[in-house]
């Protein structure tokens, strides 16, 4: 049995070597980069990994599902590259390899925020779907795209780290393209959305974070990163009520 990990990247020079690392344990590391500008696609390449030059063009999905017919390995491990795998999260998949128990397998992320790990609020650990047989799944979905699958759903005991925000400006550049790519997906479904859900849906934004996921408990980043999603609310649904009033 062949493991293949998956990295997708764009201007990622600081984050691909430590990620291509962390990777070490896998047969093949498959780089796919969005045209990087920068040392990235030299930085992956040195550190043993095979890279592929494709425009993402906004479509998250499609440029996993290409990924996923680049390699031949029999099981796929999707990474981002400010992701890094734990040793003992490694052996784990190689011991569900072994064992040949095929199913899509979730995995505990914990995110880490400005030096930070998050345990509370909007960046508690979620489980996203990243590692299975490459031949049965797809990805679907512009953004936050997401596996579709036959197999049954199987969560592993270990983790990965999530290096998800080192430094404002990187917060807000993503926070910039997600609100768009948002946006422009609700806009593409039919979504409607009143100047009524702009006022309203912000605060309450803040509430869930901050106080029903008891976001209070990480203290000063706690309360800021509350703030700011109650403001990447507000930002997607204004940007979707410009887009919609263009009709």
């Amino acid at each position: 049995m062949q493991l293949a990990v998956i990295i997708l990247t764009h201007n990622e020079e600081d984050n691909i070597g430590a990620c291509v690392k962390s990777a070490a344990f896998a047969d093949e590391i498959l780089v796919i980069d969005d045209r990087s500008t920068d040392r990235t696609r030299e930085i992956a390449e040195a550190s043993g990994a095979r890279v592929v030059v494709r425009p993402l063009a906004g479509d998250f999905a499609g440029q996993r599902n290409f990924a996923r017919v680049q390699t031949d390995a029999d099981w796929v491990l999707y990474l981002d590259a400010d992701e890094r795998v734990t040793e003992e999260t490694g052996r784990e998949m190689r011991a569900v390899m072994a064992a040949g128990t095929r199913a899509v397998y979730a995995v505990e992320r914990v995110n880490v925020a400005f030096g930070q790990r998050m345990y509370y609020g909007g960046h508690r650990p979620d489980y996203p779907r990243r590692f299975f047989p490459r031949d049965a799944v797809r990805w679907e979905g512009l953004v936050h795209e997401r596996v579709v699958s036959d197999l049954p759903v199987k969560r592993l005991r270990g983790s990965l780290l999530h290096y998800t925000y080192t430094d404002w400006g990187r917060y807000f550049q993503k926070f910039n393209q997600y609100t768009t790519l948002m946006a422009a997906r609700r806009h593409a479904e039919g979504k409607r959305i009143s100047f009524a859900k702009i006022l309203l849906d912000p605060p309450f934004s803040f509430f869930r974070f901050y106080i029903l996921q008891r976001g209070f408990l990480e203290g000063r980043l706690g309360f800021i990163l509350s703030v700011f999603h109650g403001f990447y609310t507000m930002v997607k649904y204004v940007k979707l009520y410009y887009l919609q009033s263009r009709e």
